[in-house]
């Protein structure tokens, strides 16, 4: 690897999205090296993140299209970035237009908007998830909503991640406390919200 690398990092939630749009976004700045994941980005336990991780030395720069990519919640994002800046390394977040040198040289600024910035995206996906259930409940208080409520998304996103891993799926049923068919339900490529509304019941 020479001194100075460009490294994009990709990441969509599951097997059944498309990481072209990123991947071309990310072309344009002529990376000598790209490394996705199509899991969860829950935690920061994922392959092609671990690969860019132990990859990245000091002096290269990481590409990421946006923040949610890179990281699902604050602690994560604020720890992974600081460990990178220590280590000499700096990450363009591009949709955010933030760029963070290595440790010494990034504006108070920079990292005063990427703690905001950071702060805000993990606030409004739990509006989303609050938002979901009070639906759900005035619903069913209404007598609109028949059938059970759609199953955790955080479910869904750890059969996933179990089922990149290798985990069988009866494993992952076991693990989880769901049927097998909850799991090929919510897990199949026609469901490409990673959850339904299940009138029906599960």
């Amino acid at each position: 690897m020479s001194s100075s690398a460009k490294i994009g990092y990709a990441r969509v939630s599951s097997d059944d999205q498309n990481l072209d749009r990123q991947l071309e976004q990310l072309k344009a700045y002529n990376l000598d090296k790209v490394f996705t994941d199509k899991v969860s980005g829950k935690n920061v336990e994922r392959p092609g993140f671990r690969q860019m991780m132990e990859y990245a030395r000091d002096g290269d720069i990481i590409y990421v299209v946006s923040m949610d990519r890179f990281a699902r919640n604050l602690k994560d994002l604020l720890t992974v970035t600081k460990e990178l800046q220590e280590r000499g390394i700096a990450i363009h977040f591009l949709k955010e237009n933030i760029y963070l040198s290595p440790e010494g040289d990034t504006s108070s600024m920079s990292k005063l908007i990427l703690s905001i910035m950071g702060a805000v995206a993990e606030f409004e996906r739990s509006l989303i998830h609050e938002r979901q259930k009070e639906g759900i409940r005035l619903a069913v208080k209404r007598g609109a909503y028949k059938g059970r409520a759609p199953i955790d998304i955080k479910i869904i996103d750890d059969a996933r991640q179990l089922i990149e891993q290798g985990v069988s799926k009866t494993n992952v049923c076991r693990q989880l406390k769901i049927s097998r068919t909850t799991l090929y339900k919510y897990t199949s490529p026609k469901n490409k919200n990673g959850l339904l509304n299940d009138t029906k019941g599960q």
